[in-house]
């Protein structure tokens, strides 16, 4: 039997709206089935499909240079298979992060995504997004945890990678193209992952400094024997614990015993340093405070604002920062000190070397400092190109897009490069 295509719902427009553009219908399908018949008409009509999640990572791509459909996966919202003995998880794309961390709570386990907005990030908008959050260094990415799915392609077929078996390799690389393809090859309907034990403890350590004990607590902090599952050095960001002092912010992780040695030892190291006052938070305040951290990745200041993903060498992340904000005057960062993320967050109109320069500079100037940077998060006023100069695998990239979506009806225009 072929699936229909579901019928448009009568809903508001303008919360899928994407640059100038606002789509003709918007799509809320129940089953992967839907999804696939919805694919296959737009395919057959030439349509545009442009698929939503929550919304968290939507700016972190271009807007499309064509839009007809609006294809939410918030219905897509059950756990399909979830064997807390073989620690492995199956659900669909528009299951929440936080409805997915309650369920794993639930038999002391866990999946370490990192996204900001859990509540309303979903698994597959951050696949699709290619997020990779602070720790992966300790967990691994969420391509790495991600171990089969199902997919729905431009011409409306369903199709299998991998499977609820960890060491299932069956079709288990296929799936780990479409994490970070941003909608543009097919679209997440579920997504099976290895889940971990949760850790008996968590701690978070919330040290700030002067200006002066800036370089000896970053060298202090990653020279430690006992690592942390993450270790962010913040500037500005109040959004992240309600300061703009620079900061450093350490998760610690395991048993109780390994918890507290750590943390131990990240006071012995910070006082060496100079600094005096480090304030600890364990569970749910840690896991609240930790989670408001990923939360000011993608969060705004004023219409205008730009924020901007660079990845690097851990080693070199503080300097990196520091680099950023001395040229561009009001610049907040993040350096992240394990795996060597830094993220920039300017407002459209930076003085730069005394003039005035738009936002059509700004990430040219961005990009200038730091090597390549993407976008994560803009305000509506922003014009900052997402992805800057395209890779030299361009045309490998043109021909999977070619391959998998002949009609160029998935997300066209918001990719690398314009695909």
């Amino acid at each position: 039997m072929i699936a229909k295509r579901p019928r448009a719902k009568r809903t508001a427009l303008g919360p899928y709206a994407l640059g100038a553009l606002q789509p003709a219908r918007v799509f809320e399908p129940k089953e992967p089935a839907e999804v696939a018949a919805t694919l296959r008409a737009a395919a057959a009509a030439g349509e545009a499909v442009i698929v939503h999640g929550g919304g968290t990572l939507q700016r972190a791509s271009n807007a499309p240079s064509r839009y007809d459909v609006a294809l939410s996966t918030k219905r897509l919202d059950a756990v399909y298979d979830y064997d807390p003995r073989d620690l492995t998880v199956g659900a669909g794309a528009g299951m929440t992060l936080a409805a997915l961390a309650r369920t794993l709570a639930e038999h002391g386990q866990f999946l370490p995504l990192d996204a900001p907005l859990a509540s309303q990030a979903t698994l597959g908008g951050t696949l699709a997004a290619g997020w990779a959050g602070p720790r992966r260094a300790t967990y691994g990415r969420p391509r790495d945890l991600l171990i089969g799915a199902t997919l729905a392609l431009a011409d409306g077929t369903l199709a299998k990678t991998g499977g609820m078996v960890v060491k299932n390799v069956t079709g288990y690389d296929m799936g780990k193209l479409y994490v970070g393809s941003h909608g543009t090859l097919g679209v997440i309907v579920r997504a099976n992952f290895k889940v971990l034990p949760a850790p008996h403890a968590r701690r978070l350590a919330i040290a700030p400094f002067d200006e002066d004990e800036r370089e000896r607590a970053i060298a202090h902090a990653s020279a430690l024997g006992l690592e942390p599952s993450a270790l962010l050095v913040v500037d500005g960001f109040r959004e992240a614990l309600s300061t703009t002092r620079p900061r450093l912010i350490a998760l610690l992780e395991g048993s109780e015993h390994l918890v507290d040695r750590a943390t131990r030892e990240l006071r012995s190291a910070l006082g060496a340093a100079g600094v005096a006052e480090t304030r600890l938070l364990d569970g749910d305040d840690a896991g609240r405070a930790f989670a408001a951290v990923l939360d000011a990745y993608v969060a705004r200041d004023g219409d205008a604002s730009v924020t901007f993903l660079s990845r690097g060498l851990p080693s070199e992340a503080g300097a990196r920062a520091q680099r950023v904000r001395i040229a561009i005057p009001g610049a907040e960062t993040i350096a992240d000190l394990r795996t060597g993320d830094v993220v920039v967050r300017v407002r459209e109109i930076a003085e730069l070397d005394g003039d005035m320069e738009p936002v059509s500079g700004i990430d040219r100037t961005v990009r200038d400092l730091l090597g390549r940077a993407t976008v994560l998060a803009a305000g509506p006023a922003a014009r900052a190109d997402a992805w800057g100069d395209p890779p030299s695998t361009l045309a490998t990239m043109r021909a999977l897009k070619a391959a998998f979506d002949p009609r160029n009806i998935l997300a066209p225009g918001r990719f690398v490069g314009a695909i």
